[in-house]
């Protein structure tokens, strides 16, 4: 027998639907406390790496995923100059084994939806709208609180509620989420022909300029800067802000720069991370994904670090009779010094261009990545 019959997940991101996923698939009561009203409120472009095309596909929904967003084998550099010149192509690491795309970009909210619709469809109890107010436990089981004064029981609770876990901050974990001095501008838009792959101009007024194909009509694009309080900005000057920085990038941009006419699919936001010390875990919950390890996006690893976390705590849940301190130290054992590397490595490349570090082994350090991430979690 499994070592749970009834889980709660707060948080119905990546981490917390994949959890959900796999455990409802093998007949455990699981349900989702999702703090959002609905999952149309969850962002816009994401970039998926091949390791976390693995779990989708693990998930029962890579067919989904697949027609929905754009898959692509290369990467390019670009220069900053008057033509965007294409300086390299290069074929991406396949991180997902041979038979699936190096990378895949979609659009957020479709993700979300295709993992919660198939949580809901395992079995798995959806609660939009759902603000826990206690959590106690006991040696046997959780008893959490909700808003209005209902009151469950779980065996375990998996808190995979992001960045700033209330969950976290229920067990009494103090983690510092720390500023990495970078901001990130982010525009959803309409994909022009000539974008079939992510391209990354390095260098100009922002750090770093990019693209990345989120379907067969759409894609995301987005310029890094020093990190400003941008907060005061209406989403008018927030479309021209962003419009302005991206003047000094061509080639495809002249392309997409004609399409940056939404304000409302402009946003911005700080790169942030943080790393939570060994275990994870205090008595029966858990934490996952972002909770626990959060790093800005220069690698795309975010989300697959999150879903990887989902199949290796649901495998060993799946595989043990009981809940136990030394099985959910393994899952911590299994996972920290993984989602170390790339933390790491993400707030390096990072640093390296805010140093303006000429030096700085950037294929060495993504080879090693890619390599360790390669291997099945």
């Amino acid at each position: 027998m499994p070592a749970v019959s009834t889980v709660l997940v707060v948080g119905g991101g990546a981490a917390g639907a994949a959890t959900a996923i796999l455990l409802a698939d093998a007949g455990i009561d699981v349900e989702i406390a999702e703090i959002k009203p609905d999952v149309t409120a969850l962002g816009s472009g994401i970039t998926l790496q091949g390791n976390a095309l693995r779990v989708l596909r693990q998930l029962g929904v890579w067919g989904q995923v697949q027609a929905l967003g754009y898959g692509f084998d290369t990467l390019g550099l670009r220069a900053p100059d008057p033509h965007g010149t294409l300086l390299m192509e290069m074929p991406d690491a396949r991180t997902g084994g041979p038979d699936l795309p190096a990378t895949l970009g979609m659009y957020r909210p479709d993700l979300a939806r295709i993992l919660l619709d198939r949580a809901a469809s395992a079995g798995a109890r959806i609660r939009f709208g759902a603000t826990l107010t206690d959590l106690r436990q006991d040696a046997d089981q959780v008893r959490v609180t909700f808003a209005g004064g209902a009151e469950s029981r779980y065996d375990l609770v998996v808190g995979a509620d992001g960045v700033r876990s209330w969950t976290r901050g229920a067990l009494g974990i103090d983690l510092e989420t720390r500023a990495t001095g970078m901001g990130i501008w982010r525009a959803f838009a309409t994909r022009p022909a000539s974008v079939t792959r992510t391209d990354l101009y390095y260098g100009g007024p922002a750090y770093i300029a990019g693209y990345c194909p989120t379907g067969e009509a759409t894609l995301y694009a987005y310029l890094v800067e020093d990190a400003r309080d941008r907060g005061a900005l209406t989403p008018e000057q927030r479309l021209a802000t962003m419009r302005a920085l991206s003047e000094a990038y061509h080639g495809p941009w002249d392309d997409i720069r004609p399409h940056l006419t939404d304000a409302s699919r402009i946003n911005y936001t700080w790169f942030e991370t943080h790393l939570l010390d060994a275990p994870w875990h205090r008595g029966r919950v858990v934490l996952i994904g972002d909770a626990v390890h959060a790093c800005p996006p220069t690698l795309a690893q975010g989300a697959a670090l999150a879903l990887e976390d989902a199949a290796v705590l649901a495998e060993l849940l799946l595989s043990h009779a009981t809940v136990t301190d030394a099985l959910l130290t393994e899952f911590t054992d299994r996972r920290h010094a993984r989602a170390k590397t790339v933390v790491h490595a993400s707030v390096q490349l990072g640093q390296w261009l805010l140093d303006r570090d000429r030096d700085a082994d950037v294929p060495g350090l993504m080879g090693r990545v890619a390599a360790l991430v390669g291997a099945p979690a």
